[in-house]
């Protein structure tokens, strides 16, 4: 129990072998049977290796009830094992909290994930996408419209969406697997909001177009025609842009991005996709986005990043409701009792909205 916790705990600090060695003052070969179960660290050497690795020394002897599976990275090409290793770490001990805090509900607090009725069989074309955006917008009863939070979305219909603080550095686009059965999209709490949104919109993708695709659609062109379309439905390409344009400004982009979460480049591609504008005037774009350095950093504010509230909503229910108590809600939550009170009194907030 204790080898395979400190083995993740390890890898979600990104220490090596050597490295938490030095740390704690013992040999590399000493924590590797720590590890593979060959030994055993004494009480004063538990206290050690959890000050180094950021966590309560109860974390070591906690029964492990979660697996990540089926895990699938969109990454690019210089992502490091050692990264994708600390992150389905930290994604792995994310999950266990939240399988840990479902398990005191009498009853599921969150809905279990399900397809919407109505789906195609076969989809054979790229534009087919376009109607099963359409159904499963409808069907969730979000409308035309930009959504205004994909986390959110996604939560409500029993999808689990991690957050992950791990300096990704640029290197990793998403993460999808799952956990006791249920869908789980990772994404980085450093990406600016649109690209977060389009990783959730394009994981969203592989959960409703999967095993629908006829053998001749690429998933993972089908998946971003669906993140595209999710975000941007085509009424909405239409109604801002028109049916047909010889050109297309920038700043009308621009707007986009801000009213419906997707980068500038989305928006410019949903309008090739559609037909608006014609390949040559696609090409034309990408030949002035390339020029001005905007397919790197587009101008502009980046659009908000989105954020999780859920888990702590349910974590101060159970407490509201007795299901737990002060310690195991701040031990959820990755804090002290003391912070957990100091949270609780709202310090601050009545002063706060005061002077606005």
């Amino acid at each position: 129990m204790i080898g395979e916790r400190l083995h993740r705990a390890r890898k979600a600090s990104g220490l090596s072998l050597r490295a938490l060695a030095d740390e704690v003052g013992v040999s590399q070969t000493t924590i590797s049977k720590y590890e593979k179960g060959a030994s055993m660290p004494s009480s004063a050497q538990v206290l050690k290796l959890a000050k180094v690795l950021g966590v309560k020394s109860e974390f070591f002897f906690r029964p492990v009830k979660v697996q990540l599976k089926g895990v699938e990275y969109r990454k690019r090409s210089t992502a490091p094992k050692k990264l994708l290793a600390q992150i389905e770490a930290d994604v792995l001990n994310q999950a266990e909290r939240w399988t840990s805090l479902l398990s005191l509900y009498p009853q599921q607090p969150v809905p279990e994930f399900s397809l919407p009725a109505g789906l195609p069989e076969l989809i054979s074309e790229l534009d087919d996408i376009e109607d099963v955006v359409d159904h499963v917008r409808d069907t969730w009863d979000l409308g035309l419209g930009a959504v205004p939070d994909m986390i959110d979305v996604l939560e409500s219909m029993g999808v689990l969406v991690i957050v992950t603080s791990i300096d990704v550095q640029g290197r990793l686009d998403g993460l999808a697997a799952s956990v006791n059965g249920t869908p789980v999209i990772v994404v980085s709490e450093q990406w600016p909001g649109d690209r977060q949104r389009f990783t959730l919109a394009h994981e969203l993708g592989h959960l409703i177009l999967h095993g629908r695709l006829d053998e001749s659609v690429n998933e993972e062109k089908a998946c971003d025609r669906f993140a595209g379309a999710f975000l941007l439905p085509r009424k909405s390409v239409q109604q801002h842009l028109g049916d047909r344009r010889s050109r297309i400004e920038p700043r009308e982009l621009y707007m986009l991005k801000h009213e419906f979460g997707i980068s500038m480049m989305g928006a410019m591609m949903r309008a090739a996709q559609l037909g608006i504008i014609s390949d040559a005037v696609k090409s034309s774009l990408f030949r002035f986005f390339s020029a001005k350095g905007w397919r790197t950093r587009e101008p502009g504010d980046a659009y908000p990043a989105e954020t999780t509230y859920l888990y702590r909503q349910l974590v101060y229910k159970a407490l509201a409701e007795d299901y737990i108590g002060e310690s195991k809600a701040a031990e959820l939550m990755g804090m002290s009792t003391y912070s957990l009170r100091e949270e609780r009194k709202m310090g601050g907030m009545d002063a706060a909205a005061a002077d606005q």
